[in-house]
């Protein structure tokens, strides 16, 4: 769906829906507002990361999660979870929730990032196959490394996804533990 034409629902920070707005306006007002991001692991400690494409409408060019999106009105998050990491990375897998949180972030160009995020985790071993106007890139990296580098170089990787690898995520399986070589991202 076209960005300027898409939707999104706004919350207040009880995820109690107040209305939607065109997902622009809200990005350029910094409303807060519904949305989703699933980390993809595949149980041995590696993190399925994406090179957001040149050409989104921001962030673009910087490594994030798996998948980043927005329920549209009406549709539950968790099915928007899975169907957005579907259409953007060709992974289709159950999702388990692991939290809900609230950021707000300025990424540039004039817009803020003032989100409500349900935040899931999915476990996969197979092909990625990223839609090309989404992902310029994908990796598996240890997670170890991958706070290592976004701390080294934080302009290198989301808002979103810097705070998200702050969190404790060892229920995933993954530590930081030095677990295998790491690649370049």
């Amino acid at each position: 769906m076209n960005d300027a034409l898409e939707r999104v629902i706004l919350v207040d920070g009880d995820d109690r829906p107040l209305g939607t707005a065109p997902k622009l306006d809200a990005h350029v007002n910094g409303q807060l507002h519904r949305a989703f991001s699933v980390l993809v692991h595949d149980g041995a400690g590696n993190l399925l990361l994406q090179k957001r494409a040149r050409g989104k409408y921001h962030s673009g060019g910087q490594w994030a999660n798996a998948c980043c999106g927005h329920p549209r009105p009406g549709e539950e998050t968790a099915v928007a979870a899975r169907r957005r990491l579907f259409e953007e990375m060709g992974v289709d897998c159950g999702l388990m929730p692991l939290q809900t949180l609230i950021y707000r972030a300025d990424v540039g160009g004039g817009l803020v990032e003032h989100e409500l995020v349900h935040l899931f985790t999915a476990c996969w071993r197979g092909a990625v196959e990223p839609d090309p106007a989404e992902a310029d890139a994908h990796s598996w990296q240890p997670l170890f490394a991958v706070r290592r580098t976004a701390v080294a170089t934080p302009e290198r990787f989301t808002p979103w996804f810097r705070l998200y690898l702050t969190l404790d995520l060892g229920e995933l399986g993954m530590d930081d533990q030095d677990i295998g070589a790491v690649g370049r991202i």
